[in-house]
């Protein structure tokens, strides 16, 4: 299985770690959480997509279960937002990129065991979408908070365009850890650079203000008339 090429499950690690701290630290920031709160809500963030993925592919029990370093770097992670919650708040940035990993990785990975289940080419590429932003949308709907794949410029996207890369390089018969990578990396900057640019994906042309404003200006005119 190429998702399980040394590089790419290195990089699958480290995403987990990211999503795990970048997760609690959402919490922290989102709610008024004990410990217990704040590192489960970082667990759901690095594991709920894989979680998801696993029930819908029918490979259970989840595969972040039966290998322990998963969970117990998501939990690290939490904890680590946990207890510097203060000094990370400073490093935004930084977690930024390292959140990038993850999405840009897992969503490669999730495609590719998809594949491997003997999924098509449109299943695949949207659990691995789904694998990507499965859990960031758990913990985001428990904080009562519109999910960031919702609202975040420039998430669901990169995802989308990874998983595909990878699914379409599979379908030619050339996967394997450099494409894989390849994939990723195509993801991983997409993202990137979406953040250092404030870039959005696309919106209605009226947004909710501007019909406010619309019909406001409605009023005031009606009014007038009157």
């Amino acid at each position: 299985m190429s998702s399980e090429s040394a590089p790419l499950l290195a990089l699958d690690l480290t995403g987990t770690f990211a999503f795990g701290l970048n997760g609690a630290l959402t919490a922290v920031r989102a709610t008024r959480l004990d410990v217990v709160g704040v590192v489960v809500l970082g667990m759901i963030t690095a594991l709920g997509g894989g979680f998801i993925r696993d029930v819908l592919i029918d490979s259970l029990p989840p595969a972040t279960l039966l290998d322990w370093r998963y969970y117990t770097l998501a939990a690290v992670g939490g904890l680590i937002a946990f207890a510097l919650s203060r000094h990370l708040r400073r490093m935004v940035a930084l977690i930024d990129v390292f959140d990038a990993i993850g999405l840009s990785t897992f969503a490669v990975i999730g495609a590719s065991k998809a594949l491997d289940s003997g999924l098509g080419v449109a299943p695949s590429i949207l659990l691995g979408v789904i694998t990507a932003v499965g859990g960031g949308t758990i913990r985001d709907t428990l904080v009562g908070q519109v999910p960031t794949v919702l609202r975040s410029g420039l998430y669901a996207i990169p995802a989308l365009v990874g998983a595909s890369l990878m699914v379409a390089a599979a379908e030619r018969g050339l996967s394997g850890p450099a494409t894989d990578l390849g994939a990723a990396s195509v993801c991983f900057l997409i993202r990137v650079i979406g953040l250092r640019f404030g870039l959005n994906a696309p919106e209605p042309p009226e947004t909710r203000g501007g019909l406010d404003r619309r019909r406001d200006g409605g009023e005031r005119q009606s009014g007038t008339e009157g």
